[in-house]
């Protein structure tokens, strides 16, 4: 999974992207407002930790303008800001969870783990999909509870065909969520990948939408 980190804090920053890398979530860090994506719309990015409290604007004005295109992308709020009016700001504006700082990183990890887990309508660490089992922390599947013997890129192409059953995902995105912190996949090698996924979990469980991407039967 890769998150966006914007927090202009330079230890804070550091320590939350080692915490991450710890715990198997990539990262990308930036430390303005300027600096932030626009827009959410296709991100490679699976969840945002903002700050509130940036050198050069709020992070409530860049929640606002992302909900206000549509974004559902979980965003969590990470600030010193404890006043029941900046949480029901940002709670009210979009935010997905609000956390004071200073908090334990373990927590905050959970927390993530907790907004992407709602995102896909999964109700634990566990997701079942029919015959499908998948642990994300774990990095672990399994069909008809027979463990699945995937690479790194075939179990990440598995979780996000996953996060949402039947729905199409541009092969576009996948070739940047398959590769987060480098060049992007040739569509070539996606097809690889689709092809020695499908042939672990069943052809009839990967569809292919000609000229767009891919899907996870529901």
């Amino acid at each position: 999974m890769h998150i966006l980190l914007i927090e202009d804090d330079l230890d804070l920053g550091r320590a939350l992207q080692a915490a991450l890398k710890v715990d198997g979530l990539s990262s990308e860090w930036r430390r303005r407002a300027a600096d932030a994506p626009r827009t959410l719309d296709g991100a490679i990015f699976d969840c945002v930790l903002l700050d509130l409290s940036l050198p050069d604007g709020s992070g409530f004005e860049l929640l606002e303008r992302w909900r206000r295109e549509g974004s559902l992308l979980p965003v969590i709020v990470i600030t010193a800001r404890s006043a029941i009016e900046d949480r029901l700001a940002g709670l009210d504006g979009g935010a997905d969870d609000f956390v004071i700082k200073p908090f334990a990183t373990a927590e905050l990890i959970s927390r993530i783990r907790a907004v992407l887990r709602r995102s896909a309508r999964q109700a634990s660490e566990v997701w079942t999909l029919g015959a499908l089992t998948i642990e994300p922390r774990r990095h672990w599947s399994a069909l008809n509870g027979e463990p699945l013997e995937l690479s790194p890129r075939e179990f990440r192409l598995l979780l996000e065909l996953a996060r949402e059953p039947g729905a199409v995902v541009p092969k576009g995105v996948l070739a940047q969520k398959l590769e987060p912190l480098g060049e992007p996949l040739d569509f070539a090698a996606i097809e690889v990948h689709v092809s020695n996924l499908r042939r672990k979990i069943g052809s009839a469980r990967v569809h292919t939408v000609r000229g767009v991407g891919y899907l996870l039967a529901s």
